[in-house]
């Protein structure tokens, strides 16, 4: 395994224990409010980066769109490293939170990102895991 590899995968395992850091925070709380959604961002990022290296290193697929989240993460489906269409409803959120210049996104996605994704980014780290033991 590649040492860029091995880095982008300890910096998702960082980046998501600062967003689980969010759980049970005060979410009208505009420094909580905005650390999440970037945390979030981020975490999302790397998941899907770490995803791409997995599937080229270890599924052998050399040959797929390699910078759109979204074909990644359908690789990632097909090849058993997720398995929820809430990635999708995660990316979308993503995107959305990169146009909020106001809060009032960050707000809405808050119990989203504590609860729902912060789980299945959790699982994904999980799995992940495997690959770089």
């Amino acid at each position: 395994m590649q040492e860029k590899s091995i880095n982008r995968y300890r910096s998702y395992c960082r980046s998501l224990e600062n967003l689980k850091d969010a759980r049970g925070r005060d979410p009208q709380d505009k420094f909580v409010l905005s650390g999440t959604a970037q945390m979030f961002n981020l975490s999302f990022d790397l998941s899907w980066k770490v995803m791409k290296d997995i599937i080229r290193e270890f599924h052998g697929a050399l040959e797929y769109p390699t910078g759109s989240p979204r074909e990644t993460l359908r690789m990632a489906h097909s090849v058993g490293l997720i398995d929820d269409d809430l990635w999708l409803e995660m990316l979308r959120a993503r995107n959305n939170l990169a146009h909020d210049y106001d809060g009032e996104l960050a707000l809405k996605y808050f119990e989203n990102i504590t609860l729902k994704y912060c789980v299945l980014l959790e699982e994904f780290m999980k799995k992940a895991s495997a690959y770089y033991q």
